[in-house]
């Protein structure tokens, strides 16, 4: 396992240099030009000389990568072009109103998914069973400004328990969450369901029954904790995506969090918010894989095995 985790390390170097290199081209390869969104089309080309020289952005698109790596390696993003802010510290206040949008979607996704995911599978070919099928598809296909503004309209417009937008406590965290945990409730019930009637039909289920062991404890020690292999890796996937930002929850309803702060970038070309977000983004997505594997040590006795026979 230490093995393991110094090779993931060690490949995190060249990866982060990859994303940050990738990045920074499809930012410089955008239309439009940073300057132009502080001092307008119509300012003096003195003037949008100087702004250039400033921000550092008439230099060729290599030259601006390197001195972006030597920030990077004193541990900076930058300033923003907009607010002349440190980046890092923009994020830094960011955070943790995305980790808590992400927290509280993942509170709501994961018990209901899990919790459909197995009544369609034990009640399979029912009634019951097509119902929570079609609300699962339902849910990961309807886009989330849809279904946010539908939630929106409901519980702020019509019944007024709710407020509409904004960044705050429990209230304003509901409508965002309950609209971000739709797509992951509807994959946790679908690969639950798929996963338990693997399992219910696999040998090792039907020698546990025919030794006389409980259906109980059969259901809740052995189906369960095999099911979680796969299930780990889905909500390790989803709250990582949810901790990078979730643009169009955030933007919808005006949640102050990693996303929406992205979304502004692009839309201003403010370069250095889009390349913090995005590095901060890898960081996280590592960090989360890294901890899905050290459940997966505890999970599955073969990737134990595998281990000792290295």
């Amino acid at each position: 396992m230490k093995s393991y985790l110094m090779k993931r390390l060690v490949l995190f170097v060249p990866l982060l240099l990859g994303v940050t290199a990738l990045t920074f081209s499809l930012t410089k390869a955008l239309p439009g030009d940073p300057v132009f969104s502080l001092v307008g089309e119509r300012a003096k080309p003195e003037v949008i000389e100087k702004i250039r020289k400033e921000l550092g952005t008439e230099e060729n698109v290599l030259s601006q990568y390197l001195g972006y790596v030597q920030l990077l390696l004193q541990g900076e993003f930058g300033r923003s072009y907009f607010t002349n802010r440190q980046v890092f510290d923009d994020i830094k206040m960011k955070f943790p109103n995305t980790l808590k949008l992400a927290a509280g979607a993942m509170v709501i996704a994961i018990p209901a998914g899990l919790l459909l995911g197995f009544a369609a599978a034990y009640k399979r070919d029912t009634f019951l069973d097509r119902i929570i099928s079609v609300s699962a598809v339902s849910g990961m296909s309807f886009p989330v400004f849809w279904s946010g503004l539908l939630l929106m309209l409901f519980f702020s417009l019509e019944l007024r328990i709710l407020p509409p937008s904004g960044t705050g406590g429990l209230r304003f965290l509901i409508l965002p969450a309950l609209t971000l945990s739709l797509p992951a409730m509807g994959m946790l019930s679908r690969i639950t369901r798929t996963t338990i009637l693997e399992i219910v039909e696999a040998p090792f289920v039907k020698t546990l029954k025919a030794k006389g062991i409980g259906e109980m404890k059969i259901q809740l020690v052995h189906v369960f904790r095999n099911a979680l292999i796969p299930i780990t890796t889905v909500v390790g996937l989803e709250f990582a995506s949810y901790l990078n930002g979730a643009v169009l929850t955030e933007t919808i309803f005006g949640w102050d969090g990693i996303g929406r702060f992205i979304m502004e970038g692009i839309i201003k070309r403010d370069y250095p918010v889009i390349m913090g977000c995005v590095i901060s983004g890898t960081l996280v997505f590592i960090c989360v894989n890294l901890m899905v594997d050290i459940l997966y040590h505890y999970l599955d006795p073969r990737v134990r095995i595998d281990d000792k026979s290295r």
